[in-house]
C-alpha cells in the first residue's frame, strides 16, 4: 500500500474531513546518466561552497532571498513553515464551482484523496456524494512542500480527486507570447467547410488506452540496436508546411483518406464516433430544451450545455446532467450519461 505524500483535513463550513493524498500519475521515460564525452567517466553534481570549494551536507543548507545590493535574508524551513500555521495540514474550501466553468489550462497535477482513517470514511463519502450529485468541484488552497497551491477537488466514482492548479497570475497572456495570430474567419468558406468535414471524419470517443508513448519505445529500441551493434533506424523527417495555394486540395485528400481508414477499421459512426447519423438522431431536439438561462449562467454561454450529448466532453455531460438534476450521475459511464440526458431533455 502506498504511503500518502500529504495528510491533512478538508474543511468546509464547520465540517472537517481528514484525508491522505496519493500520486495519481507517474511519468515513464528512459533514465540516462551523464558521462564526459569519449570516456566512461560519470558526471556528478555536488553542493559545493563556492568560497571554500568544500561539499556541503543537505541538512546544512538554508535558503536566501536576494534583497539587492548583494545582501540576502536567510530563512530555514522552520521559519518558512511559521508563516502558514496550520495551513500545511489543512485545505479550507473557499467555494464550490461548476466543473464546466474551469478552464483546463489551470490544471497542473492530479492526486487521489483517500479517507484519513476508518472513522472518517462516512464524512468522506458524504462530501464525495454531495459533490457528485451537484456536479461541482471544491476550490481551496493548501501548503505542501514549501509552496501554496490552488486546488480543485471533484468526485470521480468512489474517489475524491484533487488537482493542483495554477494561480491566475501564473497563466501567461497569449497576446504577450504570440504576436502573429490570424484573425477569425479569414479562411475561404469552402476551405472552412472542408476542414470541418475532416474533423468530423476523424472524430471518435476519447479512449486513453488508444495512446502510447511511442518516443520512449523508439528510444528503448535505439538502445537495443546499439547494444546489438545494429544499424540505427532513423525516423521520418517532419512534413513540410502545406502551401496556402494547396490547402483545399490537401484537405480534400485528407477527408478521403480518413474516411477510407474508418471503413477499413470498421469504426462506423454508430460505433462511437460523434458525427454519425445515429448520434445526431438520438440527440436531435434535446439541445434546445437544455439551453436555458441556468445553463448560460453556469458556463458563461449555452454552447457547452446545448450541444449534442455525443459531442460533449464528460465534464460537460456532468455539468449538463447537474442542470437537469439527474441523480447518480457521478457513477454513470459516458453512454449512460448521454442516455440519461436525452431522456431528461
Amino acid at each position: 500500500m502506498a504511503r500518502p505524500i500529504w495528510t491533512g483535513s478538508i474543511t468546509f463550513g464547520l465540517v472537517s474531513v481528514p484525508v491522505g493524498m496519493y500520486s495519481a500519475t507517474h511519468e515513464h521515460e528512459v533514465s540516462f546518466h551523464q558521462f564526459a564525452k569519449g570516456t566512461a567517466d560519470r558526471i556528478r553534481y555536488r553542493r559545493v561552497n563556492e568560497r571554500t570549494g568544500k561539499e556541503v551536507d543537505f541538512d546544512d543548507i538554508v535558503k536566501g532571498a536576494d534583497v539587492g545590493g548583494g545582501d540576502y535574508v536567510m530563512l530555514d524551513q522552520e521559519e518558512l513553515d511559521s508563516v502558514a500555521p496550520g495551513r500545511s495540514r489543512s485545505l479550507e474550501i473557499d467555494r464550490f464551482v461548476d466543473l464546466g466553468d474551469i478552464d483546463p489550462i489551470f490544471y497542473q497535477k492530479t492526486y487521489y484523496l483517500g479517507p484519513g482513517n476508518e472513522e472518517t470514511t462516512k464524512v468522506y463519502g458524504l462530501l464525495r456524494d454531495a459533490m457528485a450529485d451537484a456536479g461541482r468541484a471544491a476550490i481551496g488552497r493548501l501548503v505542501m512542500r514549501g509552496k501554496e497551491y490552488l486546488a480543485a477537488i471533484r468526485a470521480d466514482g468512489d474517489l475524491l480527486v484533487l488537482q493542483t492548479m495554477y494561480f491566475a497570475d501564473e497563466v501567461r497572456d497569449p497576446k504577450d507570447q504570440i504576436d502573429d495570430l490570424p484573425r477569425r474567419n479569414a479562411a475561404k468558406p469552402a476551405e472552412l467547410h472542408m476542414a470541418q468535414q475532416l474533423i468530423d471524419s476523424m472524430t471518435g470517443r476519447w479512449e486513453p488506452g488508444d495512446f502510447r508513448d511511442t518516443y520512449t519505445d523508439r528510444v528503448n529500441a535505439l538502445i537495443d540496436e546499439k547494444k546489438a551493434g545494429k544499424d540505427i533506424t532513423r525516423a521520418d523527417e517532419a512534413p513540410e508546411p502545406t502551401p496556402v495555394t494547396d490547402l483545399f486540395e490537401a484537405l480534400r485528400r485528407s477527408v478521403e483518406a480518413a474516411s477510407q481508414r474508418r471503413k477499413a477499421t470498421g469504426t462506423a459512426d454508430a460505433d462511437g464516433g460523434r458525427g454519425g447519423s445515429k448520434a445526431k438522431k438520438s440527440t436531435a431536439g434535446g439541445a434546445k430544451k437544455g439551453s436555458g438561462s441556468s445553463a448560460k449562467k453556469s458556463t458563461g454561454g449555452a454552447r457547452k450545455r446545448s450541444g449534442k450529448a455525443a459531442e460533449m466532453t464528460k465534464a460537460e455531460l456532468l455539468a449538463r446532467a447537474a442542470d437537469l438534476k439527474i441523480r447518480g450521475r457521478s457513477t454513470m459511464s459516458r453512454p449512460e450519461l448521454e442516455k440519461a440526458i436525452r431522456k431528461a431533455s
